[in-house]
C-alpha cells in the first residue's frame, strides 16, 4: 500500500509541475527541427491521405428548377453522387511565422458520377451524368498549439477551395433536354463541391491528424528504473524556413520523481538543411538519466576475490594487502576482503565539439569478510578517473558505449593503520578490456591498487552499464514512422542528428 502511495504521489507531483505554465518557462531539453525538406515530404504523404479521403466522401444531393421554352417550368433532381476518381496533384506545406502551417493543393482533378431524374408536370425523366471537375485549388491554414499536459495540438483555422472548370456530361431518355441548362447544373455542383472539400478537410484535421499527432509519447518508459519525459515545453515555434518542437527531454525515476536543480543549456542549433529532421538532444538529457542510475543505486559495484584473475600478483585477501596495510593482516589473518563501490555524486556527460567525455568520482569502501558473515569495514578510497563516451544512432534510439581510462586513487580513511604505497607493474594489452598481471619492465608502473581497481572495475560496472546503453533511449516519434540516413554531430551542450524520414503506410 505504502509503494502505491508513493508511486501516486510521484504520479501527481509530475502532473503539477508539468500544468502550471510556469514550470515549463525553461530551456527544452531536446529540440526536433522539421526543416522545408521535412515539410515537403509531409505534404506528399498528406495529398496520399487526402486522396484516400476524398474518394470516401458523400456528396450531398442537390435539385432545383428550370424553364425552358417552350416547355416550361420543371424541377431536376441530382442524387447517388459518388466520386469515382480523384488526382490531387501539386502540394505545398509553408509555414505561417509565429502561427502554424499553411497546406495548399493544386492543379487538381475529380471526376464525380450519379443519377439525375427531372419532372414536367406529370412526366418523369431520368439518366446518369459524368462530372469532370479539374483546376481544383485547396488552401487549409493549421494553427498548432500545446495541451496543458505536454501534447500537440492542432486545429484548422480556415480553408477555402476554387474550382476552375466543371464539365458536366448528362446522359439517358431526353439528356439533351438537361444539358440545355447545364450552366446553371454547373454552377450549383461548383458550389457544392467546393463547400464539401472544405467541410471534409476541416473534419480529417480534427477526427485524423490530432488523434495522429496524439500518438507522440509524452512518457516513454526506458526500463524498469527511468521513463522520459517527452511533454512539450510550448506550442512548436514556426519561423519562414522551419518547425521547431521543443520537448522538456527529462529522464525520470519511475517509483518517486525528484525535481531536478539544473537547467538545460541553451542551444544554438547550426543552420542545416540538407536532413528532412533534425534532433538536438542536449546533455540535460543525458545527465537527468545519471542522476536516476545513481539514485537507484544501479552504478553501485562489488569486487570480490573471485572476479581477480587466477594468475594475478594480488588478490582481495588480508595476507595479500600485507605490503601496503601491514596491520590489517595482524588483525585479520587469513580472510577475504571485499570492496563496495559508489559514485559520489551522478557523473555528468561533457560535450564539447566532437568529444564526449566523463570524470566520475568513485568512492569504495573495502571489508573483511569474518567467519561470521559479518562485513568489518576497514579503510575508504576515492578513486578518480577519465572516461571517453561514443553516441550513436539505432533505427529510432539513441545508444551509447563508453571507453574506460585509469584509475588514480587515494586514501579517505582508515581503521587499520598507515597504508603503504607500493610499486608494480602490469602489462596492458592491444584491446583495453584484456588486463594481464605480469612482471614486465618496459612498460609504465602503476600502483598496486589501482592496477587492481582498474581490473575490478572494467568487469563489474563498464559491463552494466555499457549494456544499458546499448539498450538506448527512444526519441519522441509520431507512430508509423522511421528515421535513415543519419548523420551525427557533437557540438557543445549537445548532439546534433539529422535524419530523413519515412512513413510506414498501413
Amino acid at each position: 500500500m505504502k509503494v502505491l502511495a508513493g508511486v501516486l504521489s510521484s504520479l501527481l507531483l509530475r502532473f503539477l509541475l508539468t500544468s502550471i505554465p510556469g514550470a515549463l518557462g525553461t530551456n527544452p531539453g531536446l529540440v526536433v527541427r522539421i526543416t522545408d525538406k521535412g515539410l515537403e515530404y509531409v505534404a506528399r504523404e498528406g495529398l496520399v491521405a487526402l486522396q484516400k479521403k476524398l474518394l470516401s466522401i458523400t456528396l450531398p444531393d442537390f435539385a432545383g428548377d428550370f424553364k425552358i421554352k417552350p416547355i416550361g417550368r420543371g424541377h431536376y433532381d441530382f442524387h447517388s453522387l459518388s466520386v469515382h476518381s480523384c488526382e490531387l496533384r501539386g502540394s505545398a506545406l509553408t509555414p505561417l511565422p509565429s502561427q502554424g502551417l499553411s497546406l495548399t493543393i493544386s492543379d487538381s482533378f475529380i471526376r464525380v458520377q450519379g443519377e439525375w431524374k427531372a419532372r414536367k408536370a406529370f412526366v418523369k425523366l431520368r439518366g446518369s451524368f459524368d462530372v469532370q471537375v479539374k483546376g481544383i485549388t485547396i488552401s487549409v491554414n493549421l494553427v498548432l498549439g500545446r495541451e496543458p499536459s505536454g501534447r500537440p495540438t492542432v486545429a484548422a483555422s480556415s480553408c477555402s477551395s476554387h474550382i476552375q472548370d466543371v464539365e458536366v456530361d448528362i446522359s439517358g431518355d431526353l439528356g439533351w433536354l438537361m444539358n440545355l441548362f447545364h450552366n446553371q447544373i454547373e454552377s450549383k455542383f461548383c458550389r457544392v463541391l467546393e463547400s464539401k472539400i472544405c467541410e471534409m478537410l476541416q473534419k480529417s484535421v480534427t477526427s485524423d491528424l490530432q488523434p495522429y499527432l496524439q500518438t507522440l509519447p509524452v512518457t516513454t518508459q526506458i526500463d524498469s528504473f527511468a521513463g522520459i519525459d517527452y511533454s512539450l515545453v510550448e506550442a512548436p515555434r514556426v519561423t519562414a524556413q522551419m518547425l521547431d518542437v521543443m520537448f522538456k527531454g527529462e529522464i525520470f525515476n519511475r517509483d518517486h520523481y525528484s525535481p531536478v536543480t539544473f537547467l538545460a543549456p541553451v542551444m544554438s542549433l547550426p543552420e542545416e538543411h540538407n536532413r528532412m529532421v533534425y534532433f538536438a538532444i542536449s546533455d540535460y538529457v543525458f545527465n537527468t538519466a545519471s542522476l536516476v542510475y545513481h539514485e537507484t543505486g544501479y552504478l553501485n559495484f562489488t569486487i570480490t576475490d573471485d572476479m581477480v584473475p587466477p594468475g594475478s600478483n594480488i588478490r582481495l585477501t588480508t595476507k595479500s594487502f600485507r605490503p601496503l596495510v601491514p596491520k590489517l593482516a595482524r588483525l585479520y589473518p587469513n580472510m577475504n576482503l571485499e570492496l563496495q563501490g559508489a559514485m559520489a555524486s551522478a557523473p555528468f556527460l561533457n560535450f564539447s565539439p566532437g568529444n564526449l567525455s566523463l570524470a566520475p568520482l568513485m568512492e569504495i569502501e573495502a571489508f573483511v569478510l569474518l567467519p561470521s558473515s559479518i562485513r568489518e569495514p576497514v579503510f575508504q578510497l576515492s578513486v578518480a578517473t577519465n572516461i571517453s563516451a561514443t553516441l550513436t544512432f539505432n533505427t529510432s534510439k539513441i545508444t551509447g558505449f563508453l571507453k574506460p581510462g585509469k584509475v588514480r586513487v587515494e586514501l579517505k580513511e582508515s581503521k587499520v593503520g598507515v597504508f603503504n604505497v607500493r610499486l608494480v607493474e602490469v602489462c596492458w594489452w592491444a584491446k583495453w578490456h584484456t588486463w594481464s598481471w605480469c612482471i614486465c619492465p618496459v612498460l609504465h608502473q602503476v600502483e598496486l591498487l589501482e592496477a587492481l581497481l582498474n581490473y575490478g572495475i572494467l568487469h563489474t560496472l563498464y559491463p552494466k552499464v555499457n549494456e544499458k546503453l546499448a539498450d538506448g533511449f527512444p526519441l519522441p516519434l509520431l507512430k508509423n514512422t522511421q528515421l535513415y540516413d543519419p548523420v551525427l554531430e557533437i557540438h557543445k551542450d549537445f548532439l546534433f542528428l539529422g535524419t530523413n524520414l519515412q512513413y510506414l503506410r498501413a
